[in-house]
């Protein structure tokens, strides 16, 4: 997988490797009944050092022969194929054909081809300056390899935090930045993560920023596409990155029926995706979403908003929940224990009171009227503290006013009368007396 750059060693001048390259080429191709002659193509080529760039593009297009190399001579080949490219004036120029070849499988080795493949690809990723725009392309055909092994999904996905660093290094344009974090969705997909799919997806379409972009055939189909899937996936509970879109908002025209569900799911209840289903069954049998996944996410939803709007009580009758959600009174602890395992709502359930008492509920759409819960909130709790603070204040005068007097010897006496008590305030005067007594007698 990439990492830091790096350097190839490979010992040697240009034209002793380029010829035993040429050389290995026509007997792998011997090998393989094939008539080839690029050694003797380009001897004459390497009396001339201005003719590397001709040397090279003879020995790279019959570089496709190394896929029948043996295993352990693959990587020690391509190695030194990757040391002549980058000594040459425009190294970028054959790098498509490398990656065109190391697409396809190596096969004198297919237990172990993409191994080899993506251990190739990656030391041409590493070699390049970080700033080259080659690497983009690189880093593309690895992502065509990885995504036929399920697998490998797990070897890319640390390097994918890096993701970020490479774009701003490579500065390509919105379109290039597209189609790879499309390419990152697909390999996601087909290894089953679907949590990363839909996060590129979301980031592919958040590059459609033109009026006319948001539009078009391509950004209605992957706009349909991600509000499929965020519909679909019985986790997604949160769909303002999807409304936030201006892709997503121009469905409104092209595609209503799927933006009335969208908004269906983000800001309604269970009632109103009912009336949309009586009304929309064509659609729904049409669309391949899953009509037992949507119920019961949107059961969870609309207790989910009934918490939030509980936010004075703090609590929910089971009347109340069965009712909104349209179950028996039996089912609705099953329910809250549903939406809390969901994590939309913390809280505990009653069975004494049948209520259920809300911790914690997260709103579905966050807009002025949760301002101004937050804000009178923000205001209590601004109150308390002063409290706080003032009963805080006035016991350190206290304190301190204390402190002063005892300095001045005004709390002493006092002291010792809730010290010492009663039986403390009849001991001084006693040692007093005996103070006295002591005095006459040595008077006398």
């Amino acid at each position: 997988m990439p990492a830091p750059t790096n350097t190839l060693i490979v010992e040697g001048s240009f034209e002793e490797l380029a010829d035993e390259l040429a050389t290995y080429l026509d007997g792998l191709a011997s090998a393989q009944e094939q008539s080839t002659s690029v050694q003797s193509e380009i001897q004459p080529l390497l009396q001339d050092e201005g003719k590397r760039e001709d040397v090279l593009k003879k020995i790279v297009t019959a570089s496709s022969v190394l896929s029948s190399a043996p295993e352990r001579e693959f990587i020690a080949a391509y190695n030194q194929l990757v040391h002549l490219i980058r000594q040459a004036p425009k190294p970028d120029m054959f790098l498509p054909k490398l990656c065109s070849n190391l697409s396809n499988p190596v096969t004198s080795s297919p237990h172990n081809s993409l191994g080899l493949q993506l251990s190739i690809l990656t030391t041409i990723f590493n070699t390049l300056p970080p700033t080259s725009e080659s690497r983009y392309h690189i880093f593309l055909a690895i992502l065509s390899v990885v995504r036929k092994s399920t697998q490998s999904f797990e070897l890319l996905r640390p390097q994918l935090k890096t993701l970020d660093l490479w774009l701003q290094n490579w500065d390509i344009d919105q379109e290039d930045s597209r189609k790879l974090y499309l390419a990152i969705s697909d390999v996601a997909s087909d290894a089953g993560d679907d949590t990363q799919s839909y996060a590129y997806l979301l980031r592919a379409l958040r590059t459609l920023q033109d009026a006319e972009e948001v539009s078009t055939p391509e950004a209605q189909k992957l706009s349909l596409k991600a509000l499929s899937h965020a519909l679909g996936n019985p986790t997604t509970y949160d769909f303002s990155d999807l409304t936030a879109l201006d892709s997503i908002q121009a469905l409104r025209k092209s595609d209503a029926e799927w933006f009335e569900l969208l908004e269906i799911f983000s800001t309604e209840t269970l009632e109103d995706y009912d009336e949309f289903v009586s009304s929309h069954t064509d659609f729904l049998n049409s669309s391949g979403l899953n009509r037992s996944v949507l119920e019961t996410k949107m059961r969870l939803l609309t207790l989910s908003s009934l918490a939030a709007s509980a936010s004075q009580t703090r609590s929910l009758p089971y009347a109340t929940i069965a009712k909104a959600l349209k179950i028996p009174a039996e089912e609705v602890e099953r329910s809250v224990i549903d939406v809390i395992r969901a994590g939309l709502v913390e809280g505990k359930l009653s069975q004494s009171t049948q209520t259920f008492l809300i911790h914690r509920a997260t709103y579905r759409v966050f807009g002025e009227h949760q301002w101004r819960e937050v804000a009178a909130r923000l205001d209590l709790w601004k109150r308390s503290l002063e409290n706080v603070l003032r009963v805080l204040g006035e016991q350190k005068r206290e304190f301190i006013a204390e402190k002063e007097r005892e300095a001045k010897g005004e709390g002493e006496p006092r002291g010792f009368e809730r010290g010492g008590g009663r039986g403390g305030r009849g001991g001084y005067r006693g040692e007093r007396r005996e103070r006295v007594q002591q005095e006459a007698v040595e008077v006398e």
